[in-house]
């Protein structure tokens, strides 16, 4: 009223302007929010905790498991309360780990030679480990040598597979030295740069050469061990507790879709039944369907999102605007013509075909929607915006094709739904 009161050359400037900060005010309440990860041990601790509840959270709301399921759980718990407490412990210490590994073992003799002639300003905490197989049936460290800030590991050349396997499962960000015995009468210095280009590129340069179990080259070896300071020591506890995070995630992504399962098994088959009490002609409506407001509020709910209800609705209409870009409509309407032929009397519900497509896109936006809520975790909020534009018509087009994997089951359950319905006059 007050714009529409106010005349002259500036009226139609300032109404234009009010409308872009309306929109803008708009796109920021629909725009979803995210969290930056955690930059502190501290932090990753707290997230560890968050991710422990959502586990007893989600095995709360399963009020039907037998007593031998809540037991199992409750070990797989108490397992991971256990590795969480074991780094809480290493948070204490001032002391620095360093582990002596290699498929042959230390012998103490060996050990007390390197402590004597490289000696740390901190102190440290050596781990001498035995002699690693040659052909375990995993290539997994052990979790005490995973977690040590430094990692030493002794090879003989020429280069064995066991070795390069072992040294190739070692997390990128751990700090890794390789002592390098060379075969008597032979070019060292050749074959030092002849492994190197065997090994992967994060761990060359760190490799010493040892003519003999008595000599090697104390001094780069001396100042490998003086980078060590309390820093480094945070950072691979904030490595550490990143690695037992991501590990936590999938398994809680793996209890996330199983409740996700259930539930858009039992949404789609709704949205399909109200297409076929209303139908409309327009399948564009159909994509906006498939993100209706229960499902999407259990969903935020099952992947502990904070987004409103609007936010939500608005991620799931781009990602319906992706699938009517890429032709999901369309193929999804030409692969399930043929199923309502499969009982006679419903070829004459009018609905049907636009039921059983808007029950096949719901499935296609509800799956590329989890994929996002899970790609989502930890983004910032001014990169989440970005992401989902780039990110949409790859998880759609993903989607798609998962689906169109399981198209025989769902059809074998679209046509049990088609019986259930009652028949037209």
């Amino acid at each position: 009223m007050l714009f529409e009161s106010v005349h002259g050359p500036l009226s139609s400037v300032l109404s234009l302007g009010a409308a872009g900060a309306g929109l803008w005010l708009l796109g920021g309440r629909m725009r979803p929010s995210g969290d930056q990860l955690p930059q502190s041990s501290e932090g990753w601790f707290e997230r560890c905790e968050a991710v422990l509840e959502q586990f007893q959270t989600l095995n709360s709301s399963n009020s039907g498991e037998s007593p031998v399921q809540v037991q199992r759980f409750q070990r797989v718990q108490q397992l991971r309360r256990s590795q969480l407490k074991v780094l809480r412990q290493r948070q204490k210490e001032s002391a620095i780990h360093l582990a002596l590994v290699g498929t042959q073992a230390w012998s103490e003799k060996e050990q007390n030679t390197l402590l004597a002639q490289c000696p740390c300003v901190h102190p440290l905490r050596v781990h001498r480990s035995h002699a690693l197989p040659l052909s375990p049936q995993s290539w997994v460290w052990p979790e005490t040598f995973r977690q040590c800030e430094l990692l030493l590991y002794r090879l003989d050349l020429p280069l064995s597979a066991a070795d390069l396997r072992w040294l190739e499962a070692l997390p990128e960000q751990q700090r890794v030295g390789i002592l390098v015995r060379t075969q008597p009468e032979s070019d060292a210095p050749q074959q030092l740069h002849q492994l190197e280009q065997q090994l992967p590129v994060h761990l060359r340069g760190r490799c010493w050469l040892v003519a003999d179990q008595e000599a090697c080259a104390w001094q780069d070896l001396s100042a490998w061990l003086a980078e060590s300071t309390p820093l480094s020591r945070e950072r691979n506890q904030q490595r550490c507790l990143h690695e037992l995070h991501e590990a936590w995630q999938l398994e809680l992504e793996g209890l996330r879709r199983q409740h996700w399962s259930r539930l858009l098994q039992r949404t789609q088959w709704t949205v399909a039944a109200g297409v076929v009490v209303a139908p409309v002609p327009s399948l564009d409506l159909l994509v906006l369907a498939a993100a209706n407001g229960l499902m999407l509020q259990e969903m935020a709910r099952l992947w502990n999102c904070p987004w409103s209800l609007e936010q939500l609705q608005a991620a799931a209409a781009q990602l319906g605007k992706a699938a009517l870009s890429l032709g999901v409509v369309e193929w999804s309407s030409q692969a399930l013509a043929s199923v309502i032929k499969w009982h006679g009397p419903t070829w004459l519900l009018g609905g049907a075909l636009q039921a059983l497509s808007a029950a096949y896109l719901t499935r296609v936006v509800g799956r590329a929607m989890a994929d996002y809520m899970a790609l989502a975790a930890g983004v910032p909020e001014e990169e989440l915006e970005a992401l989902l534009q780039r990110q949409a018509p790859l998880l759609v087009a993903r989607a798609a094709e998962e689906e169109k994997l399981n198209l025989n089951a769902f059809l074998t359950s679209a046509q049990q739904w088609l019986k259930q319905q009652p028949l037209p006059a």
